[in-house]
């Protein structure tokens, strides 16, 4: 594990009741946003956050990231990118 230093404003720090409360929240705010971004998956989001895949779920529902494709047309993309990868890896 990388240790690094943040800057908060004390401000920050005080809302968030104590700087290790402020560390877990910008580690749970930079794992969401590289999720939300398609940089990690579900699975590997969650062991990171020390969360179950419920757990994290529900996280993600509260800042509004979808869990799955929002339509049909996005279902067969994905499927279509996986079977692509499986004859690949064949």
């Amino acid at each position: 594990m990388t240790a690094l230093v943040v800057e908060l404003p004390d401000e920050l720090v005080a809302l968030l009741g104590s700087p290790q409360a402020a560390a877990a929240r910008v580690r749970e705010a930079l794992v969401l946003d590289l999720l939300r971004e398609g940089q990690l998956g579900q699975s590997r989001a969650a062991e990171l956050l020390g969360l179950t895949r419920w757990d994290l779920l529900d996280l993600m529902a509260r800042h509004q990231i979808p869990s799955g494709p929002a339509t049909a047309e996005e279902m067969a993309q994905e499927i279509d990118a996986v079977s692509r990868l499986v004859e690949s890896a064949e």
